[in-house]
């Protein structure tokens, strides 16, 4: 390379490949534009495909097992109440811009999942949906909020759609639109208006609009109708945010290296497992009153001295075990672990639908999925109901097959591949390419940088995109 590489990532959460390109293609000329130019497919997620820890697995080139967390919310130690969220004070690993910055280059970061609270950079920070307000220090310096507040189009700034999984349809799509139009009039801002080598900005609109509209435009959803008045809003945000990264990118310097990623994508939800209940009525979890209605595992009392396993909802499924020596009052002997997680991964894994056919449910002991497992406290066992095609639900007290969701309405799932298209003075267009993974980003990005890639990464630098 002749120059000093510029990078640009354009972060669309739960961007489904399928939708970008196939479905919806032939609408959204400057996506299809990029990918006619340079690199694209699909792009495997972390396990577990969830954004957090999906896109600090992307930008430290790591996996959940040696960052420690495996989900928004993670036991905090082996007591059996205390949990914790997962901010970026959990982020231990250094990550792409801390590389980047003690080479001299500056970075401008927007919306970047487990960047609050915000830390200091070689350049700017403006944190994301984990930002409990606008009232929050949500910048780096300190001093870029006020600019913020004082752009028209931008402020008041949004960080996330808070009533996503409501009711009033109507409402989520407008808030949905008008948080993505404030997120890309700052990158316009910023991008034009500061020096930069690296720039990336996430955009979570992609991810609610599949959470909320799913089951309008997608016939295999046993909500669908044909003719709703939402059957067109999920291809429309599409279409938006194509117009939307086409005007990011005519204020993009012409030698700027292009990337738009996403984390993970989407698929139709079929259902909800409720794996407390399950657990409840395998003689596993053990309660000293039963509820009458759906309630929370944290409300109720929990005999543990007789419990073996409880579980959280989610995306998908996390189930802990409670052993002697390890839980405060555990229950399982050392030696019958495995038998016991043997057990469990049978019985679940042949747990079908209502009607007892199979559902491809999948569970994996943490140990098969990474090189090393880290964390106070992580999953004995982690369980992709459906193969991800139905959410593990955290209640009991209702039936363990449920076609309600347990944190309100919500009609799609996580689904294992995201998506990367690439362009750039310096990738030729190659077009579709397989076996890409989202740890690779960080070691392509700074091989097309020119800087060395640490031998602690396992992510592996794209040839396609940046050759030797």
């Amino acid at each position: 390379m002749s120059r000093p590489a510029r990078v640009a990532i354009i972060g669309l959460d739960c961007a489904e490949p399928s939708l970008v390109f196939d479905r919806f293609a032939h609408r959204l000329p400057n996506l299809s534009a990029l990918r006619e130019r340079g690199v694209w497919g699909k792009l495997r997620s972390c396990e577990p495909p969830i954004t957090v820890p999906a896109w600090m697995s992307m930008m430290s080139g790591k996996d959940p097992g040696r960052l420690g967390y495996y989900g928004f919310r993670n036991r905090a130690d082996r007591s059996y109440e205390k949990m914790t969220t997962a901010t970026s004070l959990a982020v231990k690993e250094p990550l792409l811009w801390d590389f980047l910055g003690k080479a001299g280059k500056r970075a401008i970061l927007i919306g970047v999942p487990q960047t609050y609270p915000p830390r200091p950079v070689n350049g700017l920070m403006v944190t994301d949906f984990l930002t409990p307000s606008i009232e929050s220090n949500y910048t780096f310096p300190p001093e870029l909020k006020a600019e913020i507040a004082a752009l028209p189009d931008v402020h008041p700034y949004e960080f996330d759609v808070s009533d996503f999984r409501a009711n009033d349809k109507a409402k989520i799509r407008d808030a949905i639109t008008r948080m993505t139009d404030k997120r890309f009039a700052l990158a316009r801002h910023l991008v034009s208006t500061r020096p930069w080598d690296f720039f990336m900005m996430v955009e979570m609109g992609t991810d609610r609009v599949h959470h909320a509209f799913w089951q309008y435009m997608d016939p295999t959803h046993h909500r669908y109708t044909a003719g709703n008045p939402f059957e067109s809003v999920i291809e429309d945000y599409y279409v938006h945010v194509d117009r939307k990264v086409g005007e990011l990118l005519e204020v993009l310097p012409e030698e700027t290296h292009v990337f738009v990623v996403s984390d993970h994508g989407a698929q139709c939800m079929e259902g909800g497992i409720a794996l407390n209940q399950w657990l409840v009525e395998k003689g596993y979890l053990v309660l000293h009153d039963q509820p009458s209605v759906p309630t929370r595992l944290e409300a109720l009392k929990v005999d543990w001295a007789k419990t073996t396993a409880w579980g959280a909802g989610g995306y998908y499924g996390r189930l802990f075990l409670n052993v002697q020596g390890r839980e405060p009052q555990g229950l399982i002997p050392a030696a019958e672990y495995e038998s016991t997680r043997d057990r469990l991964v049978a019985e679940l894994e042949a747990l079908g639908d209502p009607e007892g056919k199979p559902i491809g449910t999948r569970v994996h002991k943490p140990e098969d999925l990474y090189r090393e497992v880290r964390g106070a406290a992580p999953p004995d066992l982690f369980v992709y109901f459906g193969n991800l095609r139905w959410r593990s639900v955290g209640t009991i007290g209702g039936p363990v097959h449920t076609f309600e969701n347990d944190t309100g309405p919500d009609d799609a799932n996580h689904a294992p591949e995201g998506m990367l298209i690439a362009v750039g003075p310096d990738i030729g267009p190659k077009g579709p390419v397989g076996g890409m993974q989202l740890m690779d980003i960080t070691p392509t990005v700074l091989r097309l940088m020119g800087q060395s890639v640490p031998e602690d990464m396992q992510g592996r630098v794209i040839e396609t995109i940046a050759a030797h």
